[in-house]
């Protein structure tokens, strides 16, 4: 049987560890104290995160600074590099065209070398041979100067430098005394005497002359620019009577306002400024075709240049100023001389020296022959 409880004794209650339960008051404390612990680190948390934040803000802003100085410096070093680059370039370009003009200049002077070398060695060949027979020699010289005589004359048309040639040519002719050699200085005498009766062109004078025309041209006053010279102005004489004096007054500026003049041709030509400049340089065009026409020898052109001259200055400038005087004189008297001479030619001289030389090779080639047999 199961004991029941007594009265005495009260029933026994569940045992209940109230130490271990804290109180109401003792855990709002701790709630508040845990709660301020973790807003406390919350804001720690925070500031450390803003910390590092900024942290990498600023990191970021001084890489992304250093990374634009650095490529700043790249570009500098880039474009420096560049300018480098196009001097290396200009300067390789110098030097390749440099080394092709010294190379064509070197391959110039090679040529040149080697032409040099062929004509000292054919020299050295003719002087051999010619210093084997003297009289080959003086007529190989003669007859060198006799074709230089020819060509002065019919090419040039110089008479002193042929007759020089061909006085040359008669002083190496006096040491040999063979018969064609007489022959020969005979027909260079008569050519000689032929050029010495011929009459002389002053070529340079001529020229000289045209020249000083051509410069004096600018300074010749034209028709138009000429002025009548006015009479010495005389004290009038006024008369008392008022009316009378009002008609000298009115006669005597008449008289200032009008000018009357005579000249000997009929309306002289009015150039306007320019037209005067050009009308000089047509004349002094003329002038210079003359003088080149004169070197040439060319007669016709010659006297038309000078007549075109000779009447422009007539029609277009003052006959009564004494340099325009002058300048016909000189005109008419360059018309007047002789530019073209029919010189005589020396092929008489010329026919002879060669058929002279020709009859000494023809003895001479014998006795090369027996010599090399030998």
């Amino acid at each position: 049987m199961s004991e029941q409880p007594t009265p005495s004794q009260p029933a026994e209650t569940p045992a209940i560890a109230t130490s271990n339960v804290p109180a109401p008051e003792v855990l709002q404390e701790e709630t508040a104290t845990s709660a301020g612990s973790n807003s406390w680190l919350t804001q720690l948390a925070l500031v450390i995160a803003l910390a590092a934040a900024i942290a990498m803000a600023w990191q970021w802003y001084h890489a992304r600074h250093r990374f634009a100085v650095l490529e700043q410096e790249l570009s500098q070093k880039l474009e420096q590099f560049n300018g480098v680059n196009q001097q290396a370039l200009a300067l390789a370009r110098n030097a390749d065209e440099r080394s092709t003009e010294v190379s064509a200049r070197a391959s110039l002077f090679e040529q040149q070398l080697a032409e040099s070398r062929d004509q000292a060695e054919a020299l050295q060949s003719l002087y051999v041979e010619l210093a084997n027979n003297r009289e080959e020699r003086t007529i190989a010289e003669v007859e060198q100067l006799i074709i230089i005589a020819n060509q002065q004359l019919q090419l040039a048309g110089n008479i002193k430098p042929a007759l020089l040639a061909l006085q040359t040519a008669d002083t190496r002719l006096q040491h040999l005394d063979s018969g064609q050699v007489v022959q020969l200085r005979k027909s260079i005498g008569q050519d000689i005497q032929r050029l010495q009766n011929m009459p002389q062109v002053d070529t340079v004078g001529i020229s000289l002359k045209l020249e000083n025309l051509a410069e004096s041209v600018g300074s010749l006053p034209l028709v138009s620019e000429r002025h009548p010279q006015s009479a010495p102005a005389l004290a009038p004489e006024w008369d008392s009577n008022p009316w009378r004096r009002l008609a000298q007054e009115v006669w005597q500026d008449l008289r200032t306002m009008i000018r009357l003049e005579r000249i000997d041709r009929p309306e002289p030509p009015l150039l306007a400024p320019e037209q005067n400049f050009f009308l000089r340089e047509n004349i002094k065009l003329h002038l210079l075709t003359a003088r080149i026409a004169l070197l040439q020898h060319d007669e016709a052109t010659y006297r038309a240049d000078l007549a075109a001259a000779e009447k422009w200055l007539k029609s277009h400038f003052d006959p009564r100023d004494s340099g325009t005087k002058l300048a016909l004189n000189t005109l008419k008297e360059l018309s007047a001389k002789e530019i073209v001479i029919n010189l005589p030619d020396v092929n008489e001289s010329l026919s002879l020296v060669s058929k002279y030389k020709l009859s000494l090779e023809r003895l001479s080639t014998p006795v090369k022959s027996n010599t090399e047999r030998k």
